[in-house]
Formats: C-alpha cells, sequence, structure tokens
C-alpha cells in the first residue's frame, strides 16, 4: 500500500472518528438540556405550590379575621342589649346595632355559630334570666371559638 493511500485511510479515520465522537457529543447534549430542561420544570412547578398554598393560609385567615371581628362586634352588642335590659340605662339604638350584628353573623356563619347567636338574641328578647343569658352567650362563645380555630397544618 502506498503512502497516500495510508494517509488516505488514517484521513478517512480520523474523519470517521470525529463525526462519531460529533454524533454522540451532540446526542449527551440533547440529553441534558432535556434533563435540565425537566428539572426547571419541576422547580417551577414546585414553586408556584408553594405560592399557591401561601395564597390559600394567607385567604383563609383573612376569613377567621374576619370571622373574629364579627363576632366581636355581636358580643358587644348583645352585652350592650343586655346592660340596658338590666340596668334601664344604655343607648337608644342598641336594639338596631344587636339587628345589624345579628345579621353580620347569620351572613358569615358558620350554621352553628349563627344558630347559636340567634338563640342569644331571642333569649334577650324574651326577657331571658341571667343565668338563660350566660348560657346562651356560652354556647355562643363556644361554637364561635370553634369557627375562629386555624385548621390542623395538612401534613
Amino acid at each position: 500500500m502506498s503512502e497516500l493511500g495510508i494517509a488516505l485511510i488514517a484521513a478517512g479515520a480520523a474523519i470517521a472518528g470525529s463525526v462519531a465522537t460529533g454524533w454522540f457529543t451532540r446526542n449527551a447534549g440533547i440529553r441534558q438540556a432535556e434533563a435540565a430542561r425537566r428539572a426547571g420544570e419541576r422547580q417551577a412547578d414546585a414553586l408556584l405550590e408553594t405560592v399557591r398554598m401561601t395564597l390559600q393560609e394567607q385567604a383563609a385567615v383573612r376569613v377567621l379575621d374576619l370571622r373574629r371581628q364579627t363576632y366581636v362586634r355581636f358580643l358587644e352588642a348583645a352585652e350592650a342589649r343586655s346592660l340596658t335590659e338590666r340596668t334601664g340605662r344604655g343607648r337608644g339604638d342598641d336594639d338596631g346595632l344587636l339587628e345589624r350584628a345579628l345579621g353580620t353573623v347569620l351572613l358569615e356563619g358558620p350554621a352553628e355559630v349563627a344558630a347559636a347567636a340567634q338563640d342569644l338574641v331571642d333569649r334577650l328578647r324574651r326577657h331571658g334570666t341571667p343565668d338563660d343569658l350566660v348560657e346562651a352567650k356560652l354556647a355562643f362563645l363556644s361554637a364561635a371559638r370553634t369557627a375562629v380555630s386555624p385548621p390542623p397544618p395538612a401534613g
């Protein structure tokens, strides 16, 4: 074999080796890019899930805070109405305040708290005994505490 033939064979082998190496390198690069894309997607999904959970928790806290404020206003109105009943002294708008506060509790709920608030107002209207009113107030407080307790953490 002549030197030219050996040189051509060597050059052909070098070119074939380069093509094969380039092909495998290209395939490895594609696989790495695909793996990086999937990892990025998983990371983005995890971040979105974290944001979603945070927003849900914040919304739940806002609902509990609104309920707490609603229940406090109702209790204040009920106490003012009860004080007026017992002492004859109070503001002229105690009944109106109590009705508005009751309406807000009925709207805000939940049903157990609304029922307990309605029962307390009914007993106030019937001029219930002090023990009767205390019993109704305690029932409302118990239902309200349950309603404003944060849910257990998801696990």
